[in-house]
């Protein structure tokens, strides 16, 4: 395979070529008899943020689960870094779990836990490091998302989008190769979420992570991501640079890009008609 580079080509072997650092192939999975997933096949460029987006209910924080191992897949493969979560016993997921991070949605700190010790829970957790160094790892952490001088204070001092900053420094506090973010921008106000995304594209690129993003803030979302995907009615409704996504000819696609109320995903939920709930039954009213 030939790649091009400036005025040459370079020589590129397939076997050496870095494969995607998260893949789903041909995964179905499913709540009882409801499916979420049916039959899905993306991937996740290394070293890029892509964006899981779509209308609520379309299986985005369900992709995060299979990830993480929180939900195995009932078809299909899952690969992180080229090898099947599905297949992990707890030990492998236990150690493909430290190379991922996770800001869950809303933050979701200890409420009983100073910042400085929300931060340095998954370090004493997972390592034997000393005091010493978990203080200069958490404080390094801190400074990275602007907080090194809140580290004293308790998660009922600090503001939602300081909360969120903190969760993000937790995130990051064991160095992980993929960092997902469950509605990262959910409540914000326009500054925090600027810099939440800000810092979100910063860390990655500085860090060299990989990043996921789930979130219906299309602007702040799209002005990020290098990859966007758009879950529906179980599979993938399109998927491509931002721009590919907003020229989507898909109807539910352009339904969601446009935020129109018209179109695939309709405003009233399906029931019968409004002729047999408020006309005339048998000669009088229902």
């Amino acid at each position: 395979m030939l790649e091009k580079a400036p005025g040459f080509f370079i020589e590129m072997d397939p076997a050496t070529t870095p494969h995607p650092f998260v893949e789903f192939r041909d995964v179905t999975f499913g709540y009882g008899a409801r499916a979420i997933l049916d039959g899905v096949s993306f991937s996740v460029p290394r070293g890029k943020v892509t964006a899981l987006m779509g209308a609520s209910g379309g299986g985005k924080t369900t992709v995060l689960r299979l990830i993480g191992g929180q939900q195995r897949a009932q078809r299909g493969e899952v690969l992180f870094d080229g090898q099947d979560v599905v297949r992990f016993d707890a030990k492998a997921l236990y150690a493909a779990r430290r190379r991922m991070g996770m800001l869950f949605q809303f933050g979701a700190l200890f409420t009983d836990m100073s910042v400085f010790d929300n931060v340095a829970f998954p370090l004493r957790e997972h390592t034997q490091l000393s005091e010493a160094l978990v203080r200069d790892i958490v404080l390094m952490k801190l400074d990275a998302v602007g907080l090194r001088g809140a580290r004293d204070l308790m998660p009922s001092e600090v503001s939602g989008g300081m909360a969120r900053r903190v969760a993000l420094a937790r995130a990051i506090a064991l160095d992980p190769d993929l960092v997902m973010y469950d509605e990262p921008f959910a409540g914000l106000d326009p500054i925090s979420l600027g810099t939440a995304a800000r810092l979100i594209r910063q860390l990655n690129d500085t860090l060299g992570l990989t990043s996921i993003i789930v979130s219906h803030d299309l602007e702040e979302t799209f002005r990020i991501a290098d990859h966007v995907i758009i879950l529906a009615n179980g599979g993938i409704a399109a998927q491509g640079t931002p721009d590919d996504v907003r020229q989507s000819n898909d109807p539910l696609v352009h339904q969601f890009v446009n935020a129109l109320p018209d179109g695939p995903v309709r405003f009233h939920y399906p029931g019968v008609s409004i002729e047999d709930d408020f006309g005339n039954v048998e000669g009088g009213r229902s």
